[in-house]
């Protein structure tokens, strides 16, 4: 069967601007070289200093000179400097707890279906699951919905038994997360979806649309049924980019997109993720790619690919065929550092997405805060001796050092060989 094609729209991710930031200052090192930057906090031992609203760099505090460090221990001493912290999510388990799961299975209850409300003249019909909110162009029986909302409820399940410690939360303001199905395609490329992708969550209005061949559903006569046959790998992908909106900001693209491809590439049917299969759907994928697409797997330049900027990847993709290209990648990335890198249970990565959950935590506390207040178009204001989350276009880079852990690239794509040896699968890095 032809994959469907599905858009993450990331054009909103990093376009959170600020009415009012903090005062730049001049900024001196042990060596006497001055800067003109904007205090943007403390990452461990180190000063964030925004040079531009693109450019934020850590700089150590031990260098700065005295007055400078002064300055540092005031703003960070002071208690109107940060937001109040949120109490820690009790679902969230201490990383020494979590273990890759088995089989996944969604539970009953989360696929029971309310009817919200129908009308006929609006072709507005609304449907809840216990996580999503489905508004349909066309009026659906309770069985045919209860096996649309199993796909995406079961991969909320899925997403949060893997050890990546995301606890699935609906966008601010939104008791559940919401899809749009539209009965054909011309209906949702007049709601906005691309020309060529078979659906689409857009991470501003934070709606995944969708168009009723995309989730397998057909008409006979005048009731719709749903295809049980229909391969839902895809749909899994961008479910996953939903439910981890909050994440996305503060994540490399390859991250991104390799843990919706991981995700998809994992075995399902009727709501039930073999997820201990991950070794043997990762090796269908790679012969896949080199029998179906020509692509024997090929990191191309490591440090390339990890380092990548949002910007850097969408000039990458600059046709069908390398955007596929970029996601096999970033699979086998996501892959090796899950299940093949170190003590070959993820831990390195583990501790990385800990600290990008630091990141959404900060975040939320920050949005949470009575001094700031939202604006349209994305934009928020705040006082000055408030400190916001860092959005800028580098930030989802900030915390690669964890991954690394001091290896240099060469021994890195030397290790990432060698383990992807062990389970089959020839892989080429530079």
């Amino acid at each position: 069967m032809q994959k469907i094609t599905f858009c993450l729209c990331l054009a909103t991710l990093g376009c959170l601007s600020a009415q009012v930031q903090a005062a730049p200052r001049a900024w001196t090192d042990d060596n006497g070289r001055k800067v003109e930057a904007e205090f943007a906090g403390m990452q461990g031992d180190s000063v964030l200093l925004r040079l531009s609203a693109d450019k934020t760099i850590p700089f150590p505090l031990a260098r700065l000179s005295a007055e400078d460090q002064a300055f540092v221990k005031a703003q960070t001493a002071s208690p109107a400097t940060t937001s109040p912290a949120l109490p820690a999510d009790p679902k969230r388990l201490p990383i020494e707890q979590r273990t890759w799961p088995q089989n996944v299975e969604v539970p009953a209850r989360s696929v029971e279906i309310s009817v919200i409300s129908e009308s006929v003249a609006e072709r507005k019909y609304v449907y809840q699951s216990e996580a999503f909110e489905f508004t349909s162009q066309a009026k659906l029986a309770g069985s045919v919905m209860k096996e649309v909302a199993r796909t995406f409820e079961a991969t909320r399940s899925l997403v949060e038994a893997l050890p990546w410690g995301i606890v699935c939360r609906p966008p601010e303001g939104m008791p559940r997360f919401k899809a749009a199905l539209f009965e054909s395609r011309q209906d949702y490329i007049e709601a906005g979806g691309p020309e060529n992708s078979g659906g689409v969550y857009s991470t501003g209005d934070k709606v995944f649309k969708i168009p009723f061949p995309s989730l397998g559903m057909e008409k006979r006569g005048q009731t719709y049924f749903k295809n049980d046959n229909y391969s839902n790998g895809t749909l899994v992908h961008e479910i996953t980019h939903q439910l981890m909106d909050e994440y996305l900001g503060f994540l490399p693209t390859w991250v991104v997109e390799g843990t919706a491809e991981y995700t998809e590439m994992l075995p399902y049917k009727s709501g039930t993720f073999r997820a201990d299969a991950h070794k043997s759907g990762m090796k269908e994928d790679a012969t896949v790619w080199e029998k179906q697409e020509g692509f024997p797997p090929d990191l191309g330049k490591l440090e390339e690919h990890m380092s990548m900027t949002r910007d850097q990847w969408l000039a990458a993709c600059s046709s069908p065929v390398k955007m596929r290209e970029m996601y096999h990648r970033s699979q086998l990335l996501v892959y090796y550092f899950c299940h093949l890198d170190g003590d070959k249970k993820g831990t390195r990565f583990i501790r990385f997405m800990e600290a990008v959950h630091g990141e959404v935590t900060a975040m939320r506390a920050f949005f949470a805060d009575p001094r700031v207040k939202r604006m349209d178009g994305g934009r928020f204001s705040y006082p000055r001796e408030l400190t916001p989350p860092d959005m800028s276009d580098t930030a989802p880079l900030k915390h690669l050092p964890i991954l690394l852990d001091e290896r240099p690239y060469a021994k890195l794509a030397a290790e990432i060989i060698a383990g992807f040896k062990d389970i089959g699968i020839k892989v080429r890095v530079e």
